[in-house]
C-alpha cells in the first residue's frame, strides 16, 4: 500500500482506511502492553505517508491541511495514539513549510533526511513549566561557547521518542531574556530518553521525558528565536482535534454494529430496534455531522487564505479544537450508553476510546484559554 502513488485524495483515503484496519487490530495488545507501535510507524513510512507534507521543492507531496486533517481522522480511527504521535511529525514539516522561519539549508536537510524516512517532533514541555502555551520561560538552558551551544535540561511528553531522529527542544539563552529552538539530532552524544510515560491514555505515544546532558551542538542549529510576540495562529495543529474525531467515529461504528448484533431475551429483534438506542444513535451522528463540518471548514479556510488573514483565525482554530474535542468525548459516551457495561470491559475497545478520547482536553490549546480569546474577540467586535 503506497499513499504516493494515489493520485487523489479519495484514493489515499481508501489506502489510509486499509492501513488503519491493520492498525486496529493491534490496538488493543499495543494498549494493554503500554507498548510503543512500532510496527504501525514502520508502514506509514512503507507507505510513504511521512512524507506527504514535505513542501514540492524538497521533493515531497505538500498536501494541504484539509487532506492532512482527513487523513489523520481516518488513521485515528484505526489507532488514535499512533495517529496522534504521527501527527506531530506531519504538522511540523507542513508548519515549518508553510512559515519558511528556518535557515533553508538547515530546512532542506531536515526534509531530505524525512524523505529517507526520519521522524522529527518538539520538546517543549517541562516539569515546572507545563505546557509551553501557557508562556512559561524553560528551564533548560542553552549557553553558547566557542560558535557551539551546550544544552542541559529535561523535557515531559516527548511524544514519538522512542523512534524520532531530531527533536526541536525550547531552551532559555544564557544571558538574555530569549528563548530558543534547537534542532538535535538523536545521534547527539548526552541525549537520553528515560521510560516515563505511564499514562492510562494514549499509551502507545511514548512520551517519554527527554534528558539533555551537556549536548553540545553547532551554531546553525539554533533555528529560531522565540519573541512573545511569536505566538501565532497554527493550522497543522487542527490535526489535535482530527485525531479525536476519528476516535470517536470509531467508537460510533463500533456502538452501532453492537445494537444491530445484541439480542437480548427480553426482547423481540436486536437492540438496534429500541427508540432510547435509536436516540443515542441519531445525538451521535448529530454530533459527528457538527463536529466534521467545523473542523473541515475550518482547515479549508486555512488553505485558502492570505497570510495576513491566517494571523487572525486563531480563535477559530482554537474554536475548532474546543469544540470537536468536547464534541468527541460526548460521542464515545453516548457509544458506550449503547452498549452499556459491557463497554467498561478490557475486552472491549470502548474502554480504551473513553480513555484515549479524553486525552484531548489536555491538549493544546487549553479550552480555558480559548474562552479567554473568544470572549476578547467578541468585547473588540463589539467597540
Amino acid at each position: 500500500m503506497s499513499l504516493l502513488e494515489n493520485k487523489t485524495i479519495e484514493d489515499r483515503l481508501q489506502t489510509m482506511g486499509q492501513l488503519a484496519k491493520n492498525f486496529s487490530s493491534r490496538a488493543s495488545k499495543y494498549d494493554e502492553e503500554g507498548k510503543f507501535p512500532f510496527e504501525n510507524i514502520q508502514d506509514l513510512k512503507d507507505a510513504g505517508y511521512t512524507t506527504l507534507t514535505v513542501p514540492k521543492q524538497y521533493g515531497g507531496a505538500e498536501i494541504s491541511l484539509y487532506e492532512l486533517i482527513r487523513l489523520q481522522e481516518k488513521l485515528a480511527e484505526g489507532d488514535g495514539a499512533t495517529a496522534l504521535s504521527i501527527g506531530w511529525h506531519m504538522g511540523i514539516i507542513k508548519n515549518l513549510g508553510e512559515k519558511k522561519r528556518w535557515n533553508e539549508p538547515v530546512f532542506a536537510m531536515v526534509c531530505e533526511e524525512v524523505n529517507k524516512g526520519a521522524l522529527i517532533n518538539s520538546a517543549a514541555t517541562e516539569p515546572q513549566t507545563g505546557s509551553p502555551t501557557r508562556g512559561g520561560r524553560p528551564q533548560t538552558t542553552a549557553v553558547q561557547e566557542n560558535g557551539k551551544w551546550m544544552l542541559n535540561g529535561r523535557k515531559t511528553f516527548t511524544t514519538m521518542s522512542p523512534v524520532l531522529d531530531f527533536f526541536i527542544v525550547s531552551a532559555a539563552i544564557h544571558g538574555t531574556e530569549e528563548v530558543g529552538n534547537f534542532l538535535i539530532p538523536r545521534n547527539t552524544k548526552g541525549i537520553l530518553i528515560e521510560d516515563t510515560w505511564d499514562s492510562i491514555a494514549m499509551r502507545g505515544t511514548g512520551s517519554h521525558d527527554l534528558i539533555l546532558q551537556d549536548v553540545v551542538i553547532d551554531n546553525e542549529k539554533l533555528v529560531e528565536t522565540l519573541g512573545k510576540g511569536d505566538k501565532k495562529p497554527n493550522g497543522w495543529l487542527l490535526h489535535i482535534p482530527a485525531c479525536y474525531l476519528g476516535i470517536a467515529k470509531a467508537a460510533q461504528k463500533y456502538s452501532i454494529q453492537f445494537a444491530k448484533e445484541y439480542s437480548p431475551n427480553s426482547i423481540t429483534g436486536t437492540i438496534i430496534d429500541l427508540p432510547a438506542v435509536k436516540q443515542k444513535i441519531g445525538e451521535m451522528e448529530l454530533h459527528a455531522m457538527q463536529a466534521s463540518h467545523f473542523l473541515y471548514s475550518a482547515a479549508k479556510q486555512w488553505d485558502e487564505a492570505a497570510e495576513e488573514e491566517k494571523q487572525k483565525m486563531g480563535p477559530l482554530l482554537g474554536a475548532v479544537k474546543l469544540s470537536v474535542t468536547n464534541t468527541a468525548i460526548n460521542i464515545v459516551d453516548l457509544a458506550m450508553r449503547v452498549v452499556g457495561a459491557r463497554s467498561l470491559s478490557l475486552k472491549n475497545p470502548l474502554q480504551r476510546y473513553y480513555r484515549d478520547v479524553r486525552a484531548g482536553l489536555h491538549n493544546p490549546p487549553m479550552d480555558d484559554m480559548t474562552i479567554q480569546l473568544l470572549a476578547q474577540q467578541a468585547i473588540s467586535a463589539k467597540e
